[in-house]
């Protein structure tokens, strides 16, 4: 069934949207390959899409990739930034200064990242929707979680006889409830960095280049794999380079976890995020951005305390803030609400599959509807705005922890299923900075929007602030909170229930005040708003099937995608934006002040440098957040660049593919080698590169 239903796919697929480009973010186990030989007479063979899929490594909110047989991984800087700033100091700042580990003895622990490779999928539609048959959409919705925790949880069972190491499974849900999947991945939880370039030349430019394009950042760090005895881990599934990188208009392919979408959103989802949501995180984002830049200007150390938290809030305004451009685009919403028409139309052809489906459209509606009335309480008390700090966060996760543990393992909340506890411990043991400064600024700033928000009035802002301002019920928590430590975090968390319940840190004595009506309104979340829109949107989903098929790539999910496309520039306001930079072009635009500033180790070595050497390049592969660090890979699987940004254009690829701008952005493979060989003269690392 699954073999006629892929054929017809593609058959569908030939015909349906050859004028739409090359859009979409493609799963492994429906890569359109047909398509692929059809337009440019190239082999996709299993044996070529199985070792991409064991050379693609899923990070923390990031892609990348092996490089060596012995576990060298490429990825970008900026996704390598929580590491080097967990190994600087206030005399040490390694993001500013950069890092090299000449031997394997040098290299740095990461002790929050893990990587992980896809090894095993299956399907598992058939499972969940006859666990959920004639159910209503709150019991449907609660069995549905509670199927898909056995199914994880069977799955690492079996997985743990039959291989060594950590393994992870993870439930999938594509195409809005229309297809479940148990994706199985390999975790190496030990990873070390091998090397990075200053920040300087990664994010030449900075806030005002990203997304942007011409560029002339590299943006690469280099980490490596290390098993479960310590040893660097044996990858024969790695990518070659190939040095002098892609030509105009050359096929090339982008393998990597494209973070979320949302294409298949209806008119009604797309306008709640245009009227409430991304306003609402705008406002909340803009002042913040404003209290860290002044909390830079303080000292030096608070400029380096506050430069990730900044650098990343930046880059979220940006993205917010031209995916609401994106939604007042008319374009937009009326090409949607003709896809919505055309669906429904098909559907009134069919009478029997017209009476199965109904209106699901106006039951998102309504549910959206009470989403509004809600997401003020959901934001700031479950998800977190009112509580901005990473204490905070501790405590939830112990106390929530401590309580959930005591059920059974399909009862309790998701995020604490026994196939996510070692990924929790991993991140309570870790030995990561905790800055009280900046939790003070971010909590206080927490409180006191949620004051705004929700009222003087509400029951939760009248118990925490009663006697306290917003600063002092701060302080107060901050300075008197253990859980920075993280012997003090494992000793909760292994002593369980027992433990947390006798504890007396004012953090967590803030989280167990607050948690109750938090939890009340993620239930009332789940039942009102979840559950109805996911019933709804799996029958929209099987009226999708029905017509189309898998000929549509289904929205990004942080699971594993391949896309292909050209490298080609584009056209703007009548001028022609070239597919390729080169370095000689980056000291001319250099000002020796940040952030269009050269490092020295670069300046100290310009007269040896090729100016002629391409530095990065664009192309139309269709990609999203979450492709950071992926690989952009040639037709003989070779690697030829590395992707690190879209252009300004592409933000709006979270909701439509525009063939004629998006662009993705990716680092040549020859500058990465012009860096490492002249700048810092990395020979051993370039050998285990297979680079002469």
């Amino acid at each position: 069934m699954m073999l006629c239903l892929r054929v017809f796919a593609l058959l569908t697929l030939l015909i349906a949207i050859p004028a739409f480009g090359d859009e979409g973010m493609w799963t492994y186990h429906d890569f359109p390959e047909a398509l692929v030989k059809q337009r440019y007479g190239i082999d996709i063979t299993p044996a070529w899409l199985d070792r991409a899929r064991l050379a693609t490594v899923r990070l923390s909110g990031c892609t990348a990739s092996f490089v060596s047989p012995e576990g060298l991984i490429l990825t970008n800087h900026h996704c390598a930034a929580s590491c080097l700033d967990e190994n600087s100091t206030g005399e040490k700042n390694l993001v500013k200064s950069g890092f090299l580990a000449r031997t394997r003895e040098r290299e740095l622990r990461c002790g929050t990242q893990v990587a992980d490779v896809l090894i095993a999928m299956e399907n598992v539609t058939d499972k969940v929707e006859a666990a959920t048959r004639n159910l209503d959409d709150k019991a449907a919705n609660d069995v549905r979680k509670k199927t898909l925790t056995q199914l994880e949880q069977s799955c690492e069972q079996r997985s743990a006889k039959a291989r060594t190491g950590p393994l992870k499974c993870e439930s999938v849900n594509l195409y809005a409830g229309g297809q479940y999947w148990l994706y199985e991945y390999h975790r190496y939880d030990d990873l070390r960095l091998v090397f990075a370039p200053e920040e300087d030349i990664a994010a030449f430019g900075g806030d005002p280049d990203n997304f942007q394009f011409p560029r002339w950042c590299l943006d690469m760090s280099i980490l490596r794999a290390y098993d479960s005895h310590g040893k660097p881990a044996a990858t024969p599934a790695y990518l070659q380079w190939r040095p002098e990188g892609p030509h105009v208009s050359e096929l090339v392919f982008v393998s990597g976890h494209p973070g979320s979408t949302d294409r298949l959103l209806t008119v009604s989802q797309l306008e709640l995020l245009r009227d409430v949501s991304i306003p609402q995180f705008l406002l909340r984002a803009s002042e913040l951005r404003g209290r860290y830049i002044q909390y830079g200007k303080t000292s030096a150390e608070a400029s380096r305390i506050v430069q990730n938290p900044l650098l990343y809030l930046e880059n979220s305004l940006k993205v917010e803030r031209k995916l609401l451009d994106a939604l007042h685009d008319d374009r937009l919403l009326q090409r949607k609400r003709e896809e919505e028409q055309a669906l429904r139309a098909k559907l009134a052809s069919e009478p029997q599959l017209a009476a199965s489906t109904g209106d699901p459209w106006s039951t998102i509606a309504k549910a959206e509807q009470i989403e509004r009335e809600l997401s003020v309480a959901y934001t700031f008390l479950e998800a977190g705005a009112g509580f901005n700090s990473k204490l905070f966060g501790y405590a939830r996760t112990l106390l929530r922890g401590a309580a959930e543990r005591q059920k059974p393992n399909t009862e309790r909340l998701r995020e604490f299923r026994d196939t996510a506890l070692p990924r929790i411990e991993q991140q309570l043991k870790a030995p990561v900075p905790v800055h009280p400064e900046l939790e003070k600024l971010t909590l206080s700033f927490g409180f006191e929007r949620m004051r705004e928000w929700l009222g003087p009035d509400h029951d939760i802002v009248r118990r925490l602030l009663a006697k306290d301002s917003p600063d002092t019920l701060a302080a107060r928590v901050i300075e008197g909170s253990s859980l920075a430590d993280p012997q003090v975090r494992m000793r909760l968390w292994n002593g369980g229930a027992q433990a947390v319940d006798a504890s007396r840190d004012p953090m967590i004595e803030l989280v167990r005040l607050v948690d109750p009506q938090a939890r009340a309104v993620r239930k009332r979340y789940e039942d009102e708003v979840e559950a109805p829109v996911r019933a709804a949107s799996e029958q929209i989903a099987r009226a999708r099937f029905r017509a189309y098929g898998t000929s549509v790539p289904p929205d990004a999910t942080f699971t594993l995608r391949l896309n292909f496309g050209t490298v080609q520039g584009w056209t703007e306001n009548g001028r022609q934006i070239e597919p390729f930079t080169t370095l000689g072009r980056l000291f001319e635009r250099a000002t020796g002040q940040e952030p269009f500033k050269v490092p020295d180790s670069w300046l100290e070595v310009k007269e040896q440098l090729d100016m002629s050497t391409k530095f990065n390049l664009s192309t139309n592969n269709d990609i999203v957040g979450g492709n950071s660090g992926s690989p952009l890979i040639d037709a003989g699987g070779k690697l030829v660049g590395l992707m690190f940004d879209g252009n300004i254009h592409s933000i709006a690829g979270a909701f439509w593919f525009d063939p004629d701008k998006n662009r993705a952005v990716a680092v040549h493979p020859a500058i990465m080698l012009e860096g490492l060989r002249k700048v810092y003269k990395a020979n051993e690392l370039l050998a285990e590169l297979g680079i002469r």
